[in-house]
């Protein structure tokens, strides 16, 4: 049987997401709470990486076991087990064929920044208290919500077979005190929401205009682009399938 898990984490303590050697990750714990608690070898598949420092208020991974779980019970035992910055949502039993990263139909993220030092946003949050002007940003946010080829924000020498995504939400909002921006896509390169939150604002403290913007995404050159926004402002959200992979 296969079960996806609804997972949260705060990336702070570990080096992302995928097993890496002589590293702590996320996918590292769960594999080792799910082999002790199933008495077996038992590996977890995500939706997809999240970088060294990333957050996740929803990531989801699939298992397999032969045993009929209790979802309520097993989700209990299994959180008892894991380090208190993982958390397990949900435990849902899904069709035999279903694969938590190529089945996902959009994936979302939030990228929060306060511009205000404060001690309780550390490692949860980009403290950037330079000013930007938000409706520019939304100008550059409406010119990447029709663009497809995104390798200007891909990092380099990554291995796919095409740099096209499809946008589709994708919103910059201010605050008193914060900026939040959101994108949703049916799939997402390596970098590619840190590459755009840098853009953007070079972007909205006038450094990058929307035409430079255009120059730089049908240039595809990384180099082109912003720098990489830190990773502790950076969430995944959400993670979306069809409903009938579910079993009730």
């Amino acid at each position: 049987m296969r079960y996806f898990l609804d997972i949260a984490y705060r990336g702070t303590a570990f080096h992302g997401w995928q097993i890496q050697p002589n590293a702590s990750t996320v996918q590292e714990e769960i594999n080792k709470a799910l082999s002790t608690l199933l008495q077996d070898t038992v590996e977890c598949l995500g939706s997809g990486r999240t970088d060294t420092g990333v957050h996740a208020s929803q990531q989801i991974a699939h298992f397999d076991t032969d045993k009929d779980l209790d979802s309520d019970k097993f989700q209990y035992r299994l959180n008892a087990l894991l380090p208190q910055e993982i958390s397990i949502n949900a435990i849902d039993l899904v069709k035999d064929d279903a694969h938590a990263r190529f089945d996902a139909v959009s994936r979302s993220y939030k990228y929060h920044i306060h511009k205000s030092k404060s001690p309780f946003k550390t490692g949860l949050s980009y403290f950037f208290n330079r000013p930007v002007d938000s409706t520019l940003i939304n100008e550059a946010c409406e010119l990447i919500n029709g663009w497809q080829n995104f390798q200007a924000f891909s990092k380099v020498h990554t291995d796919v077979k095409t740099f096209d995504c499809t946008i589709h939400h994708i919103h910059w909002e201010e605050s008193n005190d914060s900026h939040i921006f959101s994108v949703s896509a049916n799939r997402f390169l390596r970098g590619m929401v840190r590459a755009m939150v840098g853009t953007l604002l070079e972007v909205g403290q006038n450094k990058m205009s929307i035409a430079d913007l255009k120059s730089v995404l049908e240039s595809g050159v990384r180099s082109n682009a912003g720098r990489s926004a830190p990773p502790e402002g950076l969430f995944l959200t959400a993670v979306e399938y069809p409903k009938d992979i579910y079993i009730n």
